[in-house]
């Protein structure tokens, strides 16, 4: 099977599609980014591959008359197969560990130390099934946010239990998840499906299809050979790609592309992201027209938000949410990464409450990417936003006000895989390549 391959590489997260000769999806994959971009990709390229190998397999189910009852099925599948990735990197993650255990710091702890990692690892080991149970909630789905919040409360426990120095125990993980993170999971996929697959049958039965004939289109799915016809590279980290420059496309193009591939009547694209903003005017049929962009500093993007999250001591997808629960809308003076924490802990020591605060900083950020817009061209009926902050519900909600406000009734598009606008044009950009 022809296939053919958009990376983004942005400067939080790096994204990968897949799609076929007939220009659908078959498979998407996100992973963190790293400064090792080269490893990024080919970690964002390895999770599309497996996306691809559940869409096959759900083929194979819907031509045997599972299609409605094989969801169920399939969402056991999917956690099963990122439990077993997630055991895979933990035992890398434990062998790291005690290749650290040596040197002066350790001197008459040597033993203790590997007792204390193979407790902490134990217990890891023990409950990585609940964390990948239906309906579990996870902070994250990237292995080091999962593996290292854990890692702290468990190693802090039993480093006390053993008498040993916590530091010791966070100095060794420190150094190890660095080379684990840049070393993308290396054992055998189909092995790893076999696993789940028998996993995911022990805990739904409910399929009338037999087991055998699972593991039949199992092993169909995972027979398909996928040529990797042409590959496109795009993004902040882009020039890093191991690819010609033939092979790169600038993120305007990719993103305008990739939200007219999602909506066709597309004329208006707003893309926030990890470092900047972009408005694009694209024509009927998603080529660029006009385009503006933040091009000085990550003021108002993904990172600014980031450094508010770390100012105060929240999760980066808790902060949307607490915004929502405002009374009222704190006005804040600037979007500037730099003086963003001096302001926050003015506005705190004035009495203000957090979420007030954060409404008003996802307002700020919204009106500066207004100003871009309307530098662009205004905005044209159909608007599509797209990037990792339009999944955060107050920064949706306010631009929803200020569109109303400014621009009368407009349709807006938010698509669940918004993150993937554009890998989605550098995958479409690989599948034109064939026929030029």
């Amino acid at each position: 099977m022809q296939c053919f391959i958009g990376i983004d590489l942005g400067s939080t997260t790096t994204k990968a599609v897949l799609m076929d000769e007939g220009f659908d999806v078959l498979g998407q994959g996100i992973t963190n980014s790293r400064s090792n971009y080269e490893t990024a990709a080919a970690v964002a390229k390895q999770e599309a591959v497996v996306g691809t190998r559940l869409t096959l397999f759900r083929r194979d189910l819907g031509k045997a008359g599972e299609t409605s009852a094989a969801e169920g099925f399939l969402d056991d599948l999917e956690r099963a197969f990122r439990l077993e990735q997630f055991l895979e990197q933990l035992g890398d993650l434990k062998n790291t560990c005690a290749g650290f255990i040596a040197g002066p710091r350790f001197a008459g702890k040597e033993q203790a130390a590997r007792d204390a990692l193979d407790e902490i690892f134990r217990r890891l080991e023990g409950e990585a099934p609940e964390m990948f149970a239906p309906g579990a909630k996870r902070k994250s789905d990237f292995f080091r946010d999962i593996a290292g919040s854990r890692f702290m409360q468990i190693g802090e426990e039993v480093a006390q239990e053993s008498g040993l120095p916590f530091e010791l125990v966070l100095n060794v993980y420190d150094k190890s998840i660095i080379d684990v993170e840049n070393r993308p999971p290396a054992g055998n996929m189909s092995a790893k499906f076999q696993r789940a697959l028998d996993r995911a049958i022990a805990l739904d039965g409910t399929l009338d299809l037999g087991t055998e004939a699972m593991k039949s289109a199992m092993d169909h799915a995972l027979d398909i050979e996928l040529e990797e016809t042409y590959v496109v590279g795009t993004g902040y980290g882009r020039v890093t790609l191991p690819f010609p420059k033939e092979h790169i496309r600038s993120e305007i193009l990719c993103h305008g592309l990739g939200a007219h591939l999602m909506y066709p009547e597309t004329r208006t694209v707003l893309d926030i992201g990890g470092q900047d903003t972009k408005a694009i005017q694209v024509d009927p049929a998603g080529i660029v027209e006009n385009f503006q962009m933040n091009d000085r500093c990550a003021a108002g993007c993904g990172r600014y938000l980031g450094y508010i999250a770390d100012e105060m001591n929240m999760g980066l997808h808790e902060l949307g949410p607490m915004a929502m629960q405002a009374t009222k809308s704190v006005r804040i003076n600037s979007t500037c990464t730099v003086f963003a924490g001096a302001e926050l802990r003015d506005r705190l020591a004035l009495g203000e409450k957090r979420e007030d605060i954060l409404a008003g900083l996802h307002r700020a950020i919204i009106l500066r990417a207004m100003s871009i817009i309307s530098r662009s061209g205004g905005i044209r009926d159909q608007f599509t936003f797209t990037g990792g902050v339009a999944n955060n519900e107050a920064a949706v909600t306010e631009l929803k006000k200020l569109i109303a406000e400014n621009y009368g009734e407009v349709t807006i598009n938010i698509n669940p895989a918004s993150i993937f606008t554009g890998a989605l044009g550098a995958a479409a950009f690989a599948r034109r390549a064939l026929d030029a």
